[in-house]
Order: C-alpha cells, then sequence, then structure tokens
C-alpha cells in the first residue's frame, strides 16, 4: 500500500479505536473487505490473529500514532459526520495537551466465557429441590399437598389417604420438601391431621418406606378435613 491509508482503511482503524483498539473482525461495521484488511496488516497500521472462527485485529503504535497526526484526514463520503467529531476532537486534544491514547482509554477488562448449559443449569438449580423445580413456599406447598389429596379422593374430604399415594402425587417434590410440609401439618394445621395404622402387620414395605417419622414415630396417613 501507499504511505498513507485511503479513506476506506482509515474508517476501519477508527472503527477499532472505537473498540479500545482492538476487536473481532465480525463484530465491526461496515464490513472489512480483506483488501484493505491486508493492505493495513502490510503497512504494519494492524495486526491480526486468529480467534475462534474471526480474526481479532489490533491496531499497532504506528497505527495509533497515524490516526492521532491524522484525524482531519479525509473518510469515505458517507461518515462524514464523523469526520467533523474528529476534527472537534483534534481541535480540543491540541488545545489540553492530551493524547488520542488518553482520550480513548484503557479496554475494559473482557467478560468471562459462558458457561456450559449443563453448568449453567445446574447452577441455576441450587436452591431448588433435588427433581429440578423450585422450592415451593410453605403456602404453596400447604396447597400441593391438599391439591394431591383432593386428586386421590376426587375431590372428598375427610377421607384417608396413604402416604404412599400422596407421596407419588407429588413426586416433582423431594422427599425433604414433601416432609416439611407434613411437618407443618403436624405442628398444628387445624385443617388437616396425620394419623398410624391401627394394625402396624398390615404395613407392607412401601408404606413403611413412605412413613412420616419425625422423632422415631411414624405416621402414614394424611386426613384433610375442609
Amino acid at each position: 500500500m501507499s504511505g498513507t491509508p485511503t479513506p476506506k482503511q482509515a474508517l476501519i482503524l477508527w472503527c477499532l479505536l472505537g473498540r479500545h483498539g482492538s476487536a473481532l473482525q465480525s463484530t465491526l461495521v461496515p464490513r472489512i473487505d480483506k483488501a484493505d484488511r491486508e493492505a493495513l496488516i502490510a503497512g504494519r497500521y494492524l495486526e491480526a490473529e486468529k480467534q475462534g472462527r474471526s480474526l481479532r485485529l489490533t491496531v499497532t503504535d504506528k497505527g495509533w500514532a497515524w490516526t492521532g497526526e491524522h484525524m482531519r484526514e479525509p473518510l469515505p463520503p458517507s461518515f462524514r459526520v464523523l469526520q467533523d467529531w474528529l476534527e472537534r476532537m483534534q481541535a480540543d486534544l491540541a488545545a489540553t495537551g492530551r493524547t488520542l491514547a488518553e482520550l480513548v482509554g484503557s479496554a475494559p477488562e473482557e467478560p468471562a466465557p459462558a458457561e456450559p448449559r449443563s453448568r449453567a443449569r445446574r447452577a441455576s438449580s441450587k436452591g431448588s429441590n433435588s427433581k429440578g423445580s423450585k422450592t415451593p413456599t410453605p403456602k404453596q406447598l400447604r396447597a400441593r399437598i391438599e391439591s394431591a389429596y383432593l386428586a386421590l379422593t376426587r375431590g372428598e374430604r375427610a377421607k384417608a389417604v396413604r402416604l404412599s399415594a400422596l407421596r407419588a402425587g407429588l413426586a416433582d417434590l423431594d422427599r425433604a420438601t414433601v416432609d416439611a410440609g407434613l411437618a407443618a401439618i403436624l405442628r398444628g394445621d387445624r385443617t388437616a391431621r396425620l394419623s398410624q395404622f391401627s394394625d402396624p402387620k398390615s404395613l407392607d414395605p412401601a408404606e413403611r418406606a413412605a412413613a412420616f417419622s419425625p422423632a422415631g414415630e411414624p405416621f402414614h396417613i394424611i386426613w384433610i378435613q375442609s
């Protein structure tokens, strides 16, 4: 290339300086033609390195020096507004003694790479029950228990429902969450209560496994009155 970048090539340098002197080519507008990019690289105004599927373009010291000294150089006609602003900026830098690099400032730290979706899902599940749904509030949990109860009784109240069946109806909640709701009932819910089988010998392994035993005393049945 000649000793002076063309208006189109000067625009590329200013696009990069607007990104603190370095950016992925794929993020820049307008689109950069290969011939212009290679000419700037050959003239040592620009460096390029492969990054992912794109190229990272970086203005060299020579590029910084040239742009700082040629802020009145012509740009493509459709970018006249930018050229007007560059003239205002050059006048300000001359009056204050600041450099172009001081005006542009240092590049901010780049954000950390995005986590894989699987890891993000695991992180977002913190504070949720082990089956992935958000842990309900005590009021929501009480409503869920009653809804599952009524589904099993077909809308009738004051009927005995086995905890094994209730737990199956709340399969999207983990055991600890359901136990918390049963504990709240046991502490003094006037509209619901827990009870035991009158004949412990009638319990099968499934009923024993589903029992709620807050203090070593197992409960196997729930009643909801109203």
